[in-house]
This record gives structure tokens, C-alpha cells and sequence, in this order.
């Protein structure tokens, strides 16, 4: 359990990182056209999305069939390809008019953020002796 919780750590400092990044400069973000609130959303959209695929492809890498690892970090990634898009979606039906462009492409930015320590949080589990 202390294993997981050290490979959990990563997620749980980047969600604070950027949290504490967003409101520090909301100022200067909504000069760049940037909502804020939409960037804070997104960051705890990428937590969640990021934890629950995160226990999927740990669960299994203890598996001995090789093509499970495989399938679950395919199911991961159309789990977070459809909830970006739905996600998107809401928004622009939400805001109407007042959509911005710019938060949708910060939130992107996030998610290749929230990818690459997941992407190094799983490569860490793999080259583990048990997994």
C-alpha cells in the first residue's frame, strides 16, 4: 500500500501545482482569454479520469496474460479521448457565445501534462520485479 501511495504522489503534487499556478495568475490567464474556472474544472477532470485508469492498468499489470496491460491502457486512453469530448461539449452548450477557444487548448495542455506522469507512473509499476 506504501508503494501505491509514493506512485500516486506525482498526480497529487501536479494537481496541486497547477491549482495553485491558476489562481495565482487569473489575472494574467484572462488576459490570454483564459477562464479559470474552466482550467480548475479540467484539472480535477484529469485527476479523476487519471486515478481511475491509473488502478485499471495496475490491476493489470498482475495479470499474466500480456495483452491485458495492453487492452486496459486502450481502454484508458477512449475512456479519456471520450470524456474530453463530452467534456467539450457541455461547455460549449453551457457558455454558448462566450466559449474560449483558448481554455479548450490550455485544458489540452493539461492533458498532456496529466500524460506524461501517468505515461512514467506506469513504465515505474512495469519495471517492477512483481508486476
Amino acid at each position: 500500500m506504501k508503494a501505491q501511495r509514493n506512485f500516486l504522489l506525482p498526480l497529487a503534487l501536479v494537481f496541486i501545482i497547477c491549482n495553485v499556478f491558476f489562481i495565482s495568475f487569473k489575472a494574467q490567464l484572462s488576459k490570454l482569454g483564459i477562464d479559470n474556472a474552466v482550467l480548475i474544472i479540467a484539472n480535477s477532470l484529469f485527476l479523476i479520469i487519471n486515478l481511475i485508469t491509473f488502478f485499471i492498468q495496475q490491476k493489470a499489470l498482475h495479470n499474466t496474460n500480456p495483452n491485458v496491460f495492453i487492452r486496459s491502457v486502450m481502454a484508458g486512453m477512449m475512456i479519456k479521448m471520450f470524456v474530453c469530448i463530452i467534456a467539450i461539449i457541455i461547455y460549449w452548450y453551457i457558455m454558448g457565445p462566450a466559449f474560449s477557444r483558448a481554455s479548450v487548448f490550455a485544458g489540452m495542455l493539461l492533458y498532456l501534462i496529466y500524460l506524461a506522469v501517468e505515461v512514467s507512473l506506469v513504465t515505474k509499476l512495469n519495471k517492477q520485479k512483481n508486476a
